[in-house]
């Protein structure tokens, strides 16, 4: 039996729900919103973790699942925990939630079953450019790189390099935008925040999906410097499966593997003159994007994954 865990609405998520549907795979859902039924009772001993997950009167023991696929939320952000009306917070049920949800990130580092992604390993992605050396020793190319708090030293930058962009050095989501001395931002910020900044890449942007051994590749034509925001702009975006060079899947895979990832979103790009770049591992990607444009059966093969076929 495969668990599912977070909220079910949430595309990636409500995917590997319907294609353990189709396929008939067993499973259960935890759904956050209702943890004021679900409890968590576990102990170790001389043979390793025991325990089990109640959700309403029914219990489940952990040796009863095969995966778990987690896309959890904080507590605090849950409409369970939020304010209604003219009353605040219900305190105790907010120290509930946040209980259980810590304790069951705590489960997913340690169980004994395949996880899709352990917390643990999700954390290269907190500070991308520890994750770039990470890139560069799987053998893949990365953009030369300025972290910096000085002005200066970022219009040094965009004079060596010609054009430069910048984005968030942690894992909180950032729009891509292009920075020049003519339309700005304004970097007096930058002396109150360290910010990452790239030189631009030219070429084609690919997204790659990782799943177990398994890679989905897909080629994202689009004018825009950020694809994911392209619309907002003006500009579309096509997408199509491609198959990667044996030497760029391979070490796509295995930086995933070296990552302790059973899932990935790896963002590339193929520059005019053959060069493979890439930019960063995504350890919760929201791969239902792509599988809806591009057609790709990731979630089926997440279900496969989860329930010990291949």
């Amino acid at each position: 039996m495969i668990l599912f865990a977070g909220i079910p609405s949430e595309p990636p998520l409500r995917m590997a729900i319907d294609a353990a549907e189709r396929l008939g795979s067993p499973y259960l859902v935890f759904n956050q919103r209702q943890s004021a039924f679900v409890d968590l009772e576990m102990a170790f001993d001389d043979t390793g973790l025991a325990g089990s997950i109640w959700i309403g009167d029914t219990r489940y023991p952990f040796d009863a699942f095969t995966g778990i696929y987690a896309r959890p939320v904080e507590a605090a952000v849950l409409p369970e925990t939020q304010s209604r009306r003219t009353a605040g917070p219900d305190p105790a049920t907010l120290a509930r939630t946040q209980a259980l949800t810590d304790l069951f990130n705590d489960f997913l580092d340690v169980a004994d079953m395949r996880v899709v992604n352990r917390p643990s390993a999700m954390g290269s992605n907190l500070s991308k450019p520890f994750q770039a050396q990470l890139i560069q020793a799987a053998g893949l190319l990365t953009p030369d790189t300025l972290v910096t708090n000085c002005p200066d030293a970022v219009r040094e930058f965009h004079t060596q390099q010609g054009r430069i962009v910048y984005k968030s050095i942690s894992a909180v989501r950032s729009i891509v935008k292009e920075w020049t001395p003519a339309t700005g931002p304004d970097l007096a910020a930058v002396t109150q925040l360290p910010t990452q900044f790239q030189a631009f890449v030219p070429g084609v942007n690919i997204r790659v999906h990782v799943v177990g051994s398994t890679l989905f590749a897909t080629e994202i034509v689009s004018n825009a410097i950020d694809y994911r925001y392209g619309e907002r702009d003006g500009f579309g975006t096509a997408m199509k499966p491609i198959e990667l060079p044996s030497r760029v899947a391979e070490a796509c895979v295995r930086l995933t593997a070296e990552l302790d990832l059973c899932l990935s979103g790896i963002d590339l790009k193929r520059t005019p003159n053959g060069d493979w770049y890439c930019f960063e591992v995504n350890p919760s990607p929201a791969y239902s994007f792509f599988e809806e444009h591009a057609g790709q059966p990731i979630a089926e093969t997440l279900v496969r994954l989860l329930a010990g076929e291949i």
